[in-house]
């Protein structure tokens, strides 16, 4: 896949200047880019209940919304103009929209979120919006026009079903061909039409909000939380209104609460899990016949391996994150780790640890990478 990703810029140059500061338009960032998926393939995705999927479209002046997973009676009944399709997670099932999303490797893994294509019939598109994320559009085959407004006024329609913004007012427009990307920083009002039947794939960012943050650092929190002791009220007297929560019992909780304590390693530690683990919906598809330990060993050293694609795995100094779940392995396995986390393959190079390969195997069984053996 021939590509000047970022239009002549390099990275640096782009995280500096355009990162969460403007949108950037580059045309063939790559050129003669047919897409990853068909239309036939990606109606087949739209009927499992597995993924996510959407349809939406606009009649009458107003929006309508339905989430899959649609029937293929459904998907071939679709009038010729006028809907558009959505699909969430193409990466989690296509290795061509996995390597998509491995261009953005000069951004954090712990960033990356998925690879969503957009499959619009003409005057097909979802409305004026905003994103709370940054987000690279990618124009597959087809025409789709776009236009673009500095972030402000959010008054949203309260009729929607989707957030469609009220007084949507755009300062630039263009026509992307295939091949052609737009940028857009978090909070960029956009709307994106199809002049014609086209694909447009979406490269999202996690973007968690403080208050999920916070939140699910506390559900972290609460099962390394352990102190002895329980609540006392010695020489409590009769009390006037008995519904009344004592001030003693206010007093000895806010003494307790005052003796959480977490460090910047359970922050990080938090975050590899957190950011780490797969979204719910995901299944792993774990070897119908899986290698024996020595069988596996051999294959890791003539085969090489890689990571499933629906597989999350991060590091940060001696902790590794696969799934949603840490591991701390002895420091004479932190390179083929991290080697592993950031190329998503270990190619042969002859044995492997002993330490390393009982690790592995475990994640081979459950799923979570595959052996270049076809027939696992």
């Amino acid at each position: 896949m021939r590509m000047q990703l970022l239009g002549g810029l390099n990275a640096k140059r782009f995280l500096s200047q355009f990162w969460q500061r403007k949108p950037l338009l580059i045309r063939d960032a790559i050129p003669d880019f047919k897409g990853v998926v068909q239309a036939p393939e990606l109606f087949a995705l739209a009927t499992r209940n597995d993924i996510e999927s959407r349809l939406v479209w606009r009649r009458s002046g107003a929006w309508h919304l339905r989430a899959g997973p649609f029937s293929r009676t459904e998907l071939a009944r679709l009038p010729k103009i006028g809907w558009t399709l959505l699909v969430q997670g193409l990466n989690l099932e296509l290795s061509a929209a996995d390597a998509l999303l491995r261009c953005f490797r000069f951004l954090p893994y712990a960033r990356l979120d998925d690879v969503m294509v957009s499959h619009a019939a003409p005057g097909g598109g979802v409305g004026p919006h905003f994103d709370s994320y940054d987000v690279f559009l990618l124009q597959g085959p087809g025409k789709r026009r776009w236009r673009v407004g500095k972030p402000g006024n959010r008054l949203l329609d309260p009729a929607a079903p989707l957030k469609i913004l009220r007084n949507f007012r755009y300062e630039s427009e263009w026509v992307l061909d295939a091949g052609d990307m737009l940028y857009l920083p978090p909070g960029w009002a956009h709307e994106g039409v199809a002049l014609e039947p086209c694909f447009t794939y979406s490269i999202g960012f996690r973007a968690p909000s403080h208050g999920d943050t916070a939140r699910e650092f506390l559900a972290f929190l609460q099962d390394r939380v352990a102190f002895d002791g329980q609540y006392a009220d010695p020489g409590l007297k009769p009390q006037r209104h008995p519904a009344e929560i004592p001030q003693k019992m206010v007093q000895q909780a806010a003494a307790v609460a005052r003796r959480i304590r977490w460090h910047r390693q359970d922050v990080a530690r938090f975050l590899g899990e957190y950011l780490s683990a797969p979204k719910p919906q995901v299944v792993f598809s774990r070897p119908r016949s899986p290698h024996s330990p020595a069988r596996f060993a051999a294959l890791c050293s003539t085969r090489g391996l890689r990571l499933d694609l629906r597989t999350r795995m991060l590091f940060r100094g001696r902790d590794f994150f696969v799934n949603g779940e840490r591991v701390e392995p002895p420091k004479h396995l932190w390179a083929p780790l991290a080697r592993l986390a950031d190329e998503r393959v270990l190619p042969p190079s002859g044995p492997l640890p002993r330490p390393l390969l009982r690790l592995l195997h475990g994640w081979y069984l459950a799923g979570w990478l595959r052996t270049a053996d076809r027939h696992e």
